[in-house]
C-alpha cells in the first residue's frame, strides 16, 4: 500500500504544476487590469444618469425631421396651386422664411421660420438648461429646450451654444429707508492723530486712543474732557471698555497690552508677549478672555486676571489688523495684511476656517448686533458673511478708498470710514448707500489730514463718533427734521447674485 501511494504522490504534484501553468498562460494577458463592466450594467447607469440629469431636454432629430416634412408639403401644396387649409398661417411662414434664408447662420435640416430664439428671464425659465453633445458640436446643430410650465419651444442659435448654460437667479432687495446723519460736535484735545475709539457700556463716556500716548476719557452728553492715563510709550492703537469688569485694556505700538482699573484710575497689569506692535484688541462678551494681534502675524489670548498666555493662534502672514469676538462659534474672528479671513476654535486653538474672497488687506470687521452675521472691509469691497462657516453671501461695493473702520447698528445701518476722508452710510440689507459724507480738515491743518482711522456707534444707536488724522473726534447725528419726502430713496432696485468671488 507505501509503494503505491508513493508512485501516485509525484503524480498529482506534476498534474497541479501543469494546471498552474496553464492558468498563468490563459490569465496572463488580462494580469493588472481590472474587471470589465458589464455593458447591460454601463447602459443602464448611463441611461438613469441621462434621464434624472437632462429629462427637460429633448434633441431636436425628431423634431426637425417631423417639421421639415410639414414644410415640405407645404411647399408642394403652394406648387401645385392647391389651396391649404391655414391660407394665413402659410403666408406668414413663408415670409418668415424669406427673412431668416438672408441669415448667415442655418439650422441643419430644422427651418428657422419655426423655431426662435426666447430671450425672455422669467422665473420660470431660469432651470432650464441647455445641452449640445459632441456629435451635435461636430454636426453644428442646435438643441431645442421644452419648457414643461409654460411649453414654449426655444432654440439657442450655434454661436450661442456652450457645453451647459444656466441662467443665474439675482435677488431684488428693496432698500430700507434712514434718516441722514448730520455733523454734531467736534472735540479737539489730542496732540497727535486719534486712532481709537470706544464708547463706554453704560454710555456715559467714551475713550480715545491717540498717536500722542495719552489715552482720554470724554464725556457723551457734553464732549467734556474728563480724565487721561499716560503709560504707553508709542502710538496706541486700539482701546476697549470691559462691560463684566471696571477695566480698560489698551495695545499700543510699544509691544504691550496695558489693563487699567476705572474704580483706581491706574494699570495695574501688562500682557506681555508680543514681539512687535499690536494694532487689535477684542474681549470675549462672556469670559475673562483677551485676544490680541499685531506685526508679528499672531493673535494671543491671554486669560485677563492670570496674565498668562493661553493660545497662540498661528496663521496669518502679514499683519493682523482687525481681530472680533462673540459668545458663539466661531468665537474669534481675526484679519490681516495678507487678505485672508480666519476663523478660530478657541477651545483648541486651532483654526476652522479661512477665508480668501478679499484681494486686498483686510483692515476693518465688525459683527452685526443681531444678526448672526459679520462684515469685512478692504479697499476691493465690503463682504458680508454668515456665522458660523463662513459662507459668503454678498459683496457691498461702491466704497473705492482704503477702509480703515466700520461699524453697525441696530437699526441695520452700515458705516465704513476710509483714509481718504470719506464716510459712507449704506442700508445693510440691499446695501444702498444712503449718504457719503467727505470730512474737512480742522484749522491749522493740511488739506491731506482729513482721513478717518476709527468710528463707532454709542449705546443708542443715536450718535456716531469718529476719530481722525487732524487731531479732532467728530460727532454724529440723525437729522430729525428729514422725512422719507424730502430725503427719498432713489427709484433703484439693489440687484446681486450670490457669487463667490
Amino acid at each position: 500500500m507505501s509503494e503505491e501511494l508513493g508512485t501516485l504522490y509525484p503524480t498529482l504534484e506534476s498534474n497541479c504544476e501543469d494546471l498552474v501553468l496553464s492558468s498563468k498562460k490563459l490569465f496572463q494577458a488580462q494580469q493588472g487590469k481590472g474587471v470589465p463592466e458589464f455593458y447591460e450594467t454601463l447602459k443602464l447607469k448611463l441611461n438613469t444618469k441621462v434621464n434624472y440629469e437632462y429629462s427637460n431636454v429633448t434633441k431636436s432629430n425628431e423634431l426637425a425631421d417631423s417639421l421639415h416634412q410639414e414644410f415640405e408639403n407645404i411647399q408642394t401644396e403652394i406648387k401645385d396651386q392647391k389651396k391649404p387649409e391655414n391660407k394665413r398661417q402659410i403666408d406668414k411662414i413663408i415670409e418668415d422664411y424669406q427673412k431668416d434664408k438672408q441669415k448667415e447662420t442655418k439650422l441643419s435640416k430644422l427651418p428657422q421660420q419655426f423655431l426662435k430664439f426666447d430671450e425672455k428671464t422669467s422665473a420660470t425659465q431660469t432651470n432650464n438648461t441647455y445641452i449640445q453633445n459632441e456629435k451635435q458640436i461636430a454636426q453644428n446643430k442646435s438643441l431645442v429646450a421644452v419648457n414643461p410650465n409654460e411649453h414654449q419651444l426655444s432654440v439657442i442659435e450655434p454661436a450661442r451654444l456652450g457645453t451647459v448654460m444656466v441662467q443665474k437667479i439675482k435677488k431684488i432687495i428693496k432698500p430700507e429707508w434712514h434718516a441722514p446723519w448730520k455733523l454734531m460736535r467736534v472735540i479737539s484735545g489730542h496732540h497727535g492723530w486719534v486712532r481709537c475709539i470706544a464708547v463706554d457700556p453704560g454710555n456715559q463716556f467714551f475713550v480715545t486712543g491717540s498717536s500722542d500716548r495719552t489715552i482720554k476719557f470724554w464725556d457723551l452728553a457734553t464732549g467734556n474732557l474728563k480724565l487721561t492715563f499716560t503709560g504707553h510709550i508709542s502710538t496706541i492703537r486700539s482701546v476697549i471698555v470691559s462691560a463684566r469688569h471696571p477695566y480698560l485694556f489698551s495695545c499700543a505700538e510699544d509691544k504691550t497690552v496695558k489693563c487699567w482699573d476705572l474704580e483706581q484710575n491706574k494699570m495695574i497689569r501688562d500682557y506681555h508677549g508680543h514681539l512687535s506692535g499690536v494694532y487689535s484688541l477684542a474681549l470675549h462678551p462672556t469670559l475673562d478672555v483677551l485676544v490680541s494681534g499685531g506685526r508679528d502675524s499672531v493673535c494671543r489670548v491671554w486669560d485677563i486676571r492670570a496674565r498668562q498666555q493661553i493660545h497662540v493662534l498661528e496663521g496669518h502672514t502679514n499683519t493682523i489688523d482687525s481681530i472680533i469676538c462673540q459668545e458663539f462659534e466661531p468665537q474669534i474672528v481675526s484679519g490681516s495684511q495678507d487678505s485672508m479671513i480666519k476663523l478660530w476654535d478657541m477651545t483648541s486653538g486651532k483654526c476652522i476656517s479661512t477665508l480668501t474672497n478679499h484681494k486686498k488687506s483686510v483692515r476693518a470687521m465688525a459683527f452685526h448686533p443681531l444678526e448672526y452675521t459679520f462684515c469685512s472691509a478692504a479697499s476691493d469691497n465690503l463682504k458680508v458673511w454668515k456665522c458660523p462657516e463662513g459662507t459668503f453671501l454678498r459683496n457691498i461695493s461702491g466704497h473705492n478708498a482704503m477702509i480703515n473702520s466700520v461699524a453697525i447698528n441696530r437699526n441695520n445701518v452700515l458705516a465704513s470710514a476710509a483714509d481718504n476722508g470719506s464716510l459712507y452710510f449704506w442700508d445693510w440689507k440691499s446695501g444702498y448707500n444712503f449718504q457719503q459724507i467727505n470730512t474737512i480738515a480742522q484749522p491749522g491743518s493740511i488739506a491731506a489730514e482729513n482721513g478717518i482711522f476709527c468710528c463707532t456707534f454709542d449705546q443708542s444707536q443715536m450718535r456716531f463718533l469718529t476719530g481722525e488724522c487732524d487731531k479732532s473726534i467728530k460727532m454724529y447725528k440723525e437729522d430729525e427734521t428729514a422725512t422719507p419726502e424730502t430725503h427719498p430713496i432713489d427709484d433703484i432696485r439693489i440687484e446681486y447674485a450670490n457669487q463667490n468671488y
